[in-house]
């Protein structure tokens, strides 16, 4: 007992000693920790990468709360006597201050978690980790209408969320509302070539067709909102150069909408084809 009270006092004397053992161990612990969760999985799940996220938050709020601790007296003695200088120290932080803000606000709204697609900026992806100071995700194609991930982690520092909204696209995992458009040169009457191309775009999603009323239903309860469905959308309008586009708007598995897409314009283009086949063969 009298060899411990002696450990600690040494310890209490040599602070720096005592915050590199404090930091070896919860660092060891933490490492430990994540290498069980992780285990031998090549994937991550999303009930991994949120325990994982959740510690080594945990972990760095323990070492941050035990180094205050060790060296109170001393930060108390700092911290007069930088006073003086505090709007200098405001301004020279104050990139820190707005991430460690908008992890607040982040918390506070709930507007997404790890899992979640999101939209900040012109920056999409999936979540996989975020903090107190900065939020990890892995960027998805959506401009080129691709859905997939290109193998880019970016990290976002939370000040973004001040700067650009951030938009939620969680439901987008599952089903899209998948948009494109068919550009055809001229000036011809589209509209007769509408109503086989609606059963042939009728006939590639009549497998998922039940299941994404369902879906689309669930989104609208959750949003509150009356979205435009999931049987297929067509119009025709005119360009500026006098050609016509055809747009198309379909509900479907996110995985299957680019090929869906490829379908879709094979049908239009043999349609057109046939219905106009000097006009084809000139384009």
């Amino acid at each position: 007992m009298e060899n411990v009270q002696k450990v600690m006092t040494f310890l209490l004397e040599n602070k720096l000693l005592l915050s590199a053992l404090l930091v070896f161990f919860i660092l060891l612990i933490r490492r430990l920790v994540l290498s069980r969760i992780r285990g031998d999985a090549m994937f991550l799940s999303e009930d991994q990468r949120k325990w994982i996220s959740l510690t080594k938050n945990g972990a760095f709020s323990i070492l941050v709360l035990s180094i205050f601790l060790v060296w109170k007296s001393e930060i108390s003695e700092f911290a007069l006597s930088v006073t003086a200088i505090a709007v200098a120290v405001v301004v020279a932080s104050k990139e820190i201050i707005l991430c460690f803000t908008g992890s607040i606000q982040r918390a506070s709204s709930r507007s997404f978690r790890i899992g979640d697609w999101i939209e900040v900026g012109k920056i999409s992806g999936e979540v996989i980790e975020h903090n107190l100071m900065a939020t990890v995700i892995q960027e998805i194609d959506l401009y080129h209408g691709q859905y997939h991930f290109t193998g880019k982690t970016i990290t976002l520092p939370n000040s973004m969320f001040f700067t650009y909204p951030v938009k939620n696209l969680n439901f987008m995992k599952r089903y899209v509302y998948h948009s494109f458009s068919i550009i055809v040169p001229g000036f011809n009457n589209l509209y007769p070539l509408l109503p086989d191309l609606i059963q042939k775009i009728e006939h590639h999603c009549e497998e998922f067709i039940d299941v994404a009323r369902r879906y689309n239903g669930v989104i609208e309860k959750h949003a509150g909102v009356d979205l435009p469905g999931p049987d297929p959308h067509i119009h025709i309008n005119s360009g500026a150069t006098g050609e016509q586009i055809v747009h198309v708007m379909l509900f479907c598995p996110t995985e299957q909408a680019t090929h869906l897409e490829q379908q879709i314009r094979s049908d239009f283009m043999d349609a057109y084809h046939s219905a106009y086949p000097d006009k084809a063969s000139a384009a």
